[in-house]
């Protein structure tokens, strides 16, 4: 059977014009689309807050998502391959030159590194302050998102974020249902409470013994405004519910009329223009329970992953494997984009001993003049460190590439099998917008760490604070004001920030 979309009527075998349109949109994307995901999400608000919702890569989610709900599975797949391949490649092709580096760089390649970290510092900085204003529609999410980023700020480990975006979510769908609302409006009017009745025991006893006078005599001869008072309050009491009543009636017959249309599923509108969840349902033929199914099979591979690393022989599991397994770890535990993933991966790679601090840094800085998603900075470290250990670099940047992007997306299309059926649930917007509310909070915090870590020289080839020299404080700034006042593109401000990192070296030397 045919479907009618903007190609005219195609059978749903046929892909070929929907691949075909997948490449004319996406084909310049892996070219030009720099900063990030905070700079790429710009529409699609329920979306990205699904995606946001689930680990992984943000802007590559939603891409995949857009070209799934549009296309079908096999172009949404394609699109993700021409939106990360391009910069995978470039960041494989950085990691050869950098394992045949020296164990000194020039000044001046620190200087620049240090005026790209800046810069980017600048840039992400820019985007978390208006995914804030868009994600900041009360002042509940004005305070999720502010105790996001503290509590990102003040303590870091690999179950910690995920357990921030939950307790967002259900402190949200807590207060949209106002479950807290009566105990907390009582224990506040506590001590009015208390007050009014002290007040109240201090009457003069000659007017406490009138008024009880005056009390009695009315309930023993019930004067006749008192009994239209009654009876007006009892009509009021018989009249409510009949009011009720008729609504549901209404609302009942309402409902019980014929149309010349059948029931609508659950508000389909969902994101891309015209395009919705029936038409994605129709090309990709994914039904809530195969969405479910494919949730329920990556979490038993995401177990078995953990098993297997634990149990297998020797004494410790080849390198290759265990480099997949840490990054198929932060591909799933890993929540806020890219920004958040950059810094963290220290403690999956780094920390292992399988790439030095200073490859780190000088990785971190060049992938963001680099366009597409961050999460290829892994491409960069499964190279690096398959190279240390003896092993095939492209195994290395295979094992990166596969063990950071997998989980994202296998989560997310099961979720868009799922999110027709549950779209509509009061409590699921809920938690989605408490979800949202700190996924933003928590790109504060990516600000803060790689500020701590951006200025990088012969001395201290670790990272230092970008706050302790005030040229790096100018260049931060300076890209932040360019592109928040002046329109300074991400890829302008990244080559800005070099520039200046140059003309620091060649001021100070």
């Amino acid at each position: 059977m045919g479907i009618k979309n903007r190609w005219g009527s195609v059978s749903d075998w046929d892909v070929t014009p929907r691949l075909w349109n997948t490449v004319r949109e996406t084909w310049y994307l892996g070219f030009t689309s720099f900063g990030g995901p905070p700079v790429h999400f710009k529409i699609y608000q329920e979306l990205f807050s699904v995606c946001q919702a689930f680990s992984g890569p943000g802007s590559t989610k939603m891409l995949y998502c857009i070209n799934l709900i549009h296309d079908g599975f096999l172009p949404a797949v394609l699109g993700f391959l021409i939106w990360s391949l391009p910069a995978a490649l470039g960041m494989f092709g950085l990691a050869i030159g950098i394992s045949n580096v020296g164990e000194k760089l020039p000044r001046a390649a620190y200087a620049l590194l240090s005026g790209l970290n800046a810069a980017t510092v600048g840039i992400i900085a820019l985007a978390a302050v208006q995914l804030a204003q868009k994600a900041i529609t009360d002042k509940l999410t004005r305070l999720l998102v502010f105790l996001g980023a503290a509590a990102g700020l003040l303590y870091n480990a690999l179950w910690y974020f995920p357990l921030l975006m939950f307790v967002a979510g259900v402190i949200a769908v807590v207060h949209d249902f106002r479950w807290l609302h009566g105990p907390v409006k009582w224990v506040g009017g506590l001590p009015g409470r208390v007050l009014g009745r002290k007040h109240e025991r201090e009457p003069e006893a000659e007017g406490e013994a009138e008024a009880e006078a005056e009390t009695q005599q009315e309930q023993q001869q019930p004067t006749p405004s008192r009994a239209a008072s009654i009876n007006s309050k009892k009509s009021t009491r018989h009249r409510l519910p009949t009011s009720t009543q008729d609504t549901t009636t209404t609302s009942t017959t309402q409902q019980q009329q014929p149309s010349s249309s059948p029931p609508a599923s659950p508000s389909p509108r969902t994101l891309p223009e015209t395009h919705n969840l029936q038409t994605h349902s129709r090309l990709s033929n994914l039904t809530w329970k195969t969405g479910l199914s494919l949730i329920l099979l990556f979490l038993t591979t995401f177990i078995t992953v953990l098993i297997l690393r634990g149990t297998l022989s020797s004494p410790s599991p080849p390198l290759l494997y265990r480099l997949f397994s840490n990054l198929y770890l932060a591909g799933t535990i890993i929540f806020g984009g890219g920004p958040v993933v950059i810094p963290l991966l220290r403690e999956y790679v780094v920390a292992e001993g399988w790439v030095s601090p200073r490859d780190f840094l000088i990785g971190l800085a060049i992938i963001q003049g680099f366009p597409g998603p961050n999460f290829n900075f892994a491409v960069y470290l499964g190279a690096l460190a398959a190279a240390g250990g003896g092993y095939s670099p492209a195994a290395g940047a295979v094992a990166g590439y596969l063990g950071i992007y997998l989980p994202g997306l296998v989560t997310v299309h099961g979720t868009m099998g799922v999110w027709g059926a549950i779209r509509g649930w009061r409590w699921v917007r809920s938690s989605l917008r408490g979800v949202n509310a700190a996924a933003v909070g928590l790109i504060y915090t990516a600000v803060y760490r790689l500020w701590q870590i951006g200025w990088i020289d012969e001395g201290f080839e670790k990272g230092a604070s970008l706050a302790d020299d005030p040229w790096w404080v100018v260049v931060t700034a300076s890209s932040y004001v360019g592109g928040c006042w002046f329109g300074l593109s991400p890829p302008v401000a990244c080559v800005a920030g070099a520039v200046l990192g140059l003309l620091r070296y060649a001021v100070v030397g």
